[in-house]
């Protein structure tokens, strides 16, 4: 028998439950030192996600285009196709950018006391840095992108870039 902090997860059908329930995540596990959840794509996604521990991610279903930031802060793509697993060590900017018809695991470390996930955007019109939401991650399920989400569009100065006067656009609608 296996000690029920070990749980066994089926991929597939734990992607078709959060499907049906139309939400975005689905946590598996918040335990001991290791976090796990399955997250559906979405529509919009345009900010950049630093993660403040190494993240693994496997799609499940579909393709992602993981856009992510090199040093000299240009942008770059993986694809990452179904049945495909990518690392990303921690502080890369990456910003997994799927389908609602795809899904992907994701496992990472839960985060310490006083350690922030941010999310960065960058402008449309001429891509220099345009705004940075920051916040610690105590429990995933709260769904702390859509939190991010939702005060940055909420705020026009922040999706209005300083450089070249470009809106950005609110994507949730």
């Amino acid at each position: 028998m296996i000690p029920s902090q070990m749980p066994i997860v089926e991929l597939d059908k734990f992607a078709a439950e959060l499907g049906a329930s139309g939400k975005r995540v689905k946590v598996l596990w918040q335990e001991s030192e290791s976090l796990a959840f399955i997250a559906r794509g979405r529509e919009y996604r345009s900010e950049f996600h630093l993660n403040p521990s190494d993240e693994v991610m496997f799609m499940i279903r579909g393709e992602m285009n993981l856009h992510y930031r090199n040093e000299d802060q240009t942008e770059g793509v993986a694809v990452i196709p179904e049945g495909a697993s990518i690392f990303t060590p921690t502080g890369v900017a990456h910003s997994p950018r799927f389908g609602p018809d795809s899904y992907v695991l994701v496992i990472e470390r839960l985060r310490k006391p006083g350690e922030l996930d941010r999310f960065r955007w960058f402008c449309p019109g001429c891509d220099v840095f345009l705004h940075e939401e920051s916040v610690h991650v105590a429990d995933y399920t709260t769904d702390p992108v859509a939190g991010a989400y939702q005060r940055f569009y909420a705020d026009i100065d922040a999706r209005t870039c300083k450089h070249c006067g470009t809106v950005m656009p609110d994507e949730r609608l």
